[in-house]
C-alpha cells in the first residue's frame, strides 16, 4: 500500500470524463470562461482541436502552455500524463505559472483506470498531486444504447465520484428515471446530478474529496435495499458487466490477515477492479483508516479518531466487472477477528 501523503502540499486533480457527445468540452468551456476566482492548470488531450472562445485566450500559439485570461492555464500532452504533470509542477515551483488546482479532460474512448494508477505509481506525481474526483458525463438521449454497446462507457460510469446527465430536456422522466437507476446499479456511491450549465457551482464541482475519502462514505440507500435493486435489474433489461457490492462488519480485521488477502485478490481479479475504497476498522486502532485502490494499487491512510459515541465497524464499496462478490465478502469476513 502506498504511504499517507503531507495533505498541506500536494495539489488537487480533478478528472472529467465521459463518451463521445456527452458534453465534457462543454462543461470545460464553461470552466474556462467563468470568473470563478480558482487558479486552475487545465490538462486536455487536444487543445486547439475544440472550440474555446478566442477571447478566454491571453496567448494562442503553438506554445505547450497556454495563459487563459481568468487566471487559468490550458496546457496540451505533448508526452505521456507523467511527463505532463511533472514539467507543470517545475515551472509552478519556478514561478512560471500559476495554479493550485489541476483538471484533465480524457478522450470520448478512454478507461480512466490508467490515468488514475499515474498517481498511485509514479512517485514523482503521487508526492505532489492527489486526485480529488472523477467526474463523469452522461448524456442522456444516447446512454441506454451507448452502455448497451461499449464497456468503456461502463467503466467511466464506475469509476465516477459524481455524475452529471446532460441533455436532460431531450428524454422523458421516466427515461430519465430509468437511467438513473441504471447508474446507482453500475456505481452506487457515486453521486448523480443533472447538468445544468446556466446555474452550475463551479467551485462545488471541484471541491469534492471524492476519491480519497474523508470519513463518511455516501451510498444510495435505495442500492442496499434488496427489493429495489432486484426490480431494478427485471424492469430495466438489461446485464452491465460493471456492477457494485459493499462490503460491512462491526468486527476488526486483523491487519495481517487482510493485507494478504487484499494482495490475492488484486493479483487474481486486479485488472477487473476498477475503483475500491473504504473505511476500515482495525484490530487495536483507535483510528478509523481510510483505504482506496484502483486495479492492483491500493493504498491507505489513517482518519479521525472514532468517537466514544460511535461503534466502530468497516464499510467497503468493490466497483468492478463480473467481480465475484462471494467469495470477496467470504475472504474478508475470514480477516476480522471477534
Amino acid at each position: 500500500m502506498t504511504p499517507a501523503k503531507n495533505l498541506q502540499s500536494i495539489i488537487p486533480v480533478t478528472i472529467i470524463t465521459g463518451f463521445l457527445g456527452a458534453g465534457k468540452t462543454t462543461l470545460l468551456n464553461k470552466i474556462l470562461s467563468t470568473k470563478h476566482g480558482l487558479k486552475l492548470a487545465v490538462i486536455e488531450n487536444e487543445f486547439g482541436s475544440e472550440n474555446i472562445d478566442n477571447e478566454i485566450l491571453v496567448q494562442n500559439n503553438n506554445e505547450e502552455i497556454i495563459e487563459l485570461s481568468n487566471g487559468c492555464v490550458c496546457c496540451t500532452i505533448r508526452g505521456d500524463m507523467v511527463e505532463t504533470l511533472s514539467n507543470l509542477h517545475k515551472k509552478l515551483q519556478t514561478n512560471q505559472i500559476n495554479f493550485d488546482r489541476v483538471i484533465i479532460e480524457t478522450t470520448g474512448l478512454a478507461d480512466p483506470g490508467p490515468l488514475c494508477q499515474t498517481f498511485f505509481i509514479d512517485d514523482y506525481i503521487a508526492k505532489h498531486y492527489m486526485l480529488d474526483a472523477i467526474i463523469t458525463l452522461v448524456d442522456a438521449k444516447h446512454a441506454p444504447k451507448t452502455l448497451d454497446e461499449q464497456i468503456e462507457s461502463q467503466k467511466q460510469i464506475g469509476f465516477a465520484d459524481v455524475i452529471l446527465i446532460s441533455k436532460c430536456d431531450l428524454v422523458s422522466e421516466e427515461e430519465l428515471l430509468k437511467l438513473q437507476d441504471r447508474l446507482i446499479h453500475i456505481n452506487p456511491r457515486a453521486s448523480i446530478k443533472k447538468l445544468l450549465l446556466d446555474s452550475i457551482d463551479i467551485p462545488s464541482i471541484l471541491n469534492i474529496s471524492g476519491f480519497n475519502l474523508d470519513d463518511i462514505l455516501n451510498i444510495d440507500p435505495q442500492f442496499l435495499n434488496q427489493e429495489h435493486h432486484e426490480c431494478t435489474e427485471k424492469c430495466s433489461h438489461h446485464h452491465d458487466d460493471i456492477v457494485s457490492f459493499t462490503f460491512y462488519s462491526d468486527k476488526p480485521f486483523d491487519s495481517e490477515k487482510l493485507e494478504k488477502f487484499l494482495s490475492q485478490i488484486s493479483q487474481e481479479f486486479g485488472p477487473d477492479m476498477l475503483r475500491y475504497k473504504g473505511i476500515l476498522y482495525i484490530k487495536e486502532l483507535d483510528n478509523r483508516i481510510l483505504f482506496q485502490g484502483v486495479h492492483m494499487l491500493m493504498g491507505a491512510e489513517p482518519g479521525k479518531p472514532w468517537k466514544g459515541s460511535e461503534k466502530p465497524n468497516t464499510k467497503m464499496v468493490f466497483i468492478g466487472r463480473k467481480l465475484p462478490r462471494e467469495l470477496f465478502i467470504h475472504g474478508l469476513e475470514l480477516c476480522t477477528v471477534k
